[in-house]
């Protein structure tokens, strides 16, 4: 019995989607981008381990939205990779889900003609497709997990995930983490509590059973082992930086009190810059200096980085877009990301 006045009342339409087998067989995993994500995983969980002594960074743009543009910046961190390999793992940051405060563009897989057209369909192909173009390069790629779903069209792409200030508390997020086959990083709240992520990390790491989709598309019970790879990523909070050394002592000392490893990432972006692309450089000293000075737990850090720097307006011409600039948050530019993150692998080299 249909009865449309009681259920979906303000539901407009369904629209129909691949399955996550049926997009996989379109567009298949690569030997090359299945080495790629496999050796990115292994080095993560390695340096984790402290089985490697590098440094990791996610880095790369706010959000994709040009794939062309996204491609050429790849290649550009593939080519440094190779110059700063003997200190840090780069890791692209390829994000394409965007969570908004209110209302906005949410991204490259839910409107990727930027028109308001919402063609997920499109989005998640045309997202698989980068992402294997950019694994093909030998670029590990990192994303952060918004929609739960995506996971099972993308997850085997995906080296490193993190997860959301605004979802580290969700209990759906850290139900799907305990599932994914990637480390993840959890940010602490806006308000910069710390206490979130750790939660988080420790819910992750057991098992779960939840409702979800499984590879054919169908609505199933998706039981999890956990997820042993959870660690913490300072993002300062409610307009205030915890990257300093007595933040980061704080920090420490919460995750010992939990009995978890001292795995600490620091995201040079967002309050840790004031929401100023262009104090990234600093924040990245900052931390690089502790680490030259003995600190063991700050593990990683994240970097907001583009062709272009700043960030622009959608405009209703697109044609008027500007090539290789964000239009989510501000960037620092290309020569910049490459300036702070040679500078890092000399000071690294100096490291105890």
């Amino acid at each position: 019995m249909i009865t449309p006045d009681i259920e979906n009342s303000n539901v407009s339409s369904f629209a129909l989607m691949p399955s996550p087998e049926q997009l996989h067989a379109m567009l298949p995993l690569s030997d090359a981008a299945f080495q790629t994500v496999m050796r990115g995983r292994e080095a993560l969980r390695n340096i984790l381990d402290r089985k490697d002594k590098r440094m990791f960074v996610v880095v790369g743009p706010c959000s994709i939205h040009d794939p062309v543009a996204g491609l050429d910046y790849a290649r550009r961190l593939k080519k440094l990779q190779e110059e700063v390999a003997d200190t840090m793992l780069l890791v692209m940051r390829v994000y394409f889900e965007k969570p908004r405060t209110t209302t906005g563009w949410k991204g490259y897989i839910n409107d990727p003609d930027m028109d308001d057209s919402f063609r997920v369909d499109v989005g998640m192909s045309n997202a698989r497709k980068f992402l294997i173009d950019v694994c093909e390069l030998g670029l590990p790629t990192a994303t952060e997990a918004l929609d739960p779903i995506s996971p099972q069209y993308l997850g085997d792409l995906i080296a490193w995930t993190a997860i959301g200030a605004r979802t580290t508390e969700s209990q759906t997020h850290r139900e799907m983490s305990s599932g994914l086959s990637t480390p993840v990083g959890f940010k602490n709240g806006t308000d910069g509590d710390i206490s979130i992520a750790i939660n988080a990390i420790l819910s992750s790491a057991h098992p779960h059973s939840f409702l979800g989709i499984s590879s054919q598309g169908t609505v199933s019970i998706v039981r999890t082992s956990g997820n042993a790879y959870g660690h913490v990523v300072l993002r300062g909070g409610d307009g205030r930086p915890n990257y300093d050394s007595v933040s980061v002592a704080i920090a420490e000392q919460a995750l010992a009190k939990a009995k978890l490893p001292a795995n600490l990432v620091v995201d040079c972006s967002h309050a840790n810059s004031y929401k100023k692309p262009e104090l990234q450089p600093l924040v990245m000293s900052d931390v690089i200096q502790q680490i030259k000075h003995g600190n063991k737990s700050i593990v990683g850090v994240m970097i907001e980085s583009n062709i272009v720097g700043g960030n622009q307006k959608i405009p209703n011409d697109l044609s008027e877009l500007k090539y290789g600039c964000s239009v989510t948050d501000g960037c620092i530019d290309w020569e910049t990301t490459e300036a702070m993150l040679k500078a890092a692998h000399q000071e690294l080299l100096q490291r105890p």
